[in-house]
């Protein structure tokens, strides 16, 4: 996805809190990841961006979810039992990003099908460090399905 040809990653951050959004962002950016990275700042917001539904009807398809659990109206858990029921949306790697180190929210992270859960940790460089192994794993070195995108014109392929 990040080859020559230059193509931008797509990235959809699910996440509340402004502060671990900014710091996502300079983490890609320190890590000169050629990226977009869309915010949806609760639950209802992130399915309506996945759905493209108005007033998201133009929103990317992600190559990538960060997802944190703790939100207002539709938590983490929701979300993610959401997506891994939608068959258009399913194959999307969702990794769980949270301040919350409970083994029963692991657990049921992964019984919904994430396919990470990684905590976040105060400590800037730390944070830093985490979310650029995740763009690398997830973006540089997994191998992903092409996933045609029946809701663009054309396929798109990664």
């Amino acid at each position: 996805m990040n080859d020559a040809e230059g193509k931008l990653i797509e990235i959809l951050m699910v996440d509340d809190s402004l502060a671990d959004v900014d710091l996502t962002r300079e983490a890609l950016e320190t890590a000169k990841v050629r990226s977009h990275m869309a915010v949806a700042r609760n639950g209802d917001e992130a399915i309506m961006m996945l759905r493209r539904e108005v007033p998201h009807a133009q929103a990317p398809r992600p190559d990538l979810i960060l997802l944190d659990l703790n939100m207002p109206r539709m938590n983490g858990f929701e979300v993610l039992e959401v997506i891994k029921a939608d068959d258009g949306l399913k194959s999307i790697p969702v990794v769980i990003l949270t301040s919350s180190q409970a083994e029963k929210d692991i657990v049921q992270s992964y019984k919904l099908y994430a396919n990470a859960y990684v905590v976040k940790t105060v400590d800037l460089e730390q944070f830093i460090e985490v979310v650029q192994s995740i763009e690398g794993f997830w973006l540089e070195i997994a191998k992903l399905p092409s996933v045609p995108d029946s809701r663009q014109s054309g396929a798109r392929t990664r």
